[in-house]
């Protein structure tokens, strides 16, 4: 098991302790907090590899709270937890240096998905399935020790389904990927990749896709 560090900043107590379940239950230590100052002091007294803030919180935002972090030079790989999705609130998030959003509701298993993803774009491994050795960190794909060319569309859903093998990867996750996206779209982008890369990928009806373990 992982030993990757979390500060969870969630005011909703339900969602809070179901998340902090989801996470422990893989492997990961959660630190919570219920407001932005709380927050803060935990940020200043710990080291994270990860914070999931929710925005609309108590005495200090999510927007404030990692505008400030990051001003601080705190560069900590952050979601974003929330029911906002006003253009306008998606932006100012990102310019405050969140990595993504993740919209409310969700799947517990999509936020694993993005944060499983998230840490391991902060290392340098190699990914190695069956004949292919992917690079997360260069994006560079390799079959047989020869480098293979995909689209922008089709290696986004390959990291995906890379960092995830042996897991359902959400569809409507592998959907982000997609300039237009539609249930046909996906359903093509998918095709074309197990056919330029000779790799099974199963679809798990209405939920998603998945590598399988081998």
């Amino acid at each position: 098991m992982n030993r990757y560090k979390i500060l969870l900043l969630e005011d909703d107590e339900v969602l809070r302790e179901s998340l902090v379940d989801v996470l422990e239950s893989s492997g990961f230590h959660v630190d919570v907090a219920s407001d932005g100052e709380e927050a803060i002091e935990l940020s200043y007294e710990n080291r994270y590899d990860l914070y999931i803030f929710d925005i609309n919180v108590p005495k200090v935002d999510g927007f404030e709270l990692l505008s400030d972090l990051r001003n601080a030079g705190d560069e900590t790989p952050t979601i974003y937890i929330t029911a906002l999705t006003d253009i306008d609130f998606i932006t100012k998030g990102l310019n405050a240096g969140a990595d993504c959003y993740l919209k409310k509701p969700f799947l517990p298993q999509e936020l694993l998905v993005r944060v499983q993803a998230r840490l391991k774009r902060n290392g340098n491994e190699t990914i190695t399935y069956n004949d292919i050795q992917y690079h997360p960190a260069t994006k560079e794909i390799y079959k047989n020790g020869k480098l293979i060319s995909l689209g922008s569309v089709q290696i986004k859903i390959f990291d995906l389904l890379m960092q995830n093998i042996g897991k359902i990867t959400p569809k409507e996750l592998l959907m982000e990927a997609l300039e237009q996206p539609s249930d046909t779209a996906l359903r093509v982008a998918i095709t074309k990749l197990k056919q330029k890369l000779g790799i099974e990928i199963t679809n798990i009806r209405a939920i998603g896709y998945t590598l399988e373990k081998v």
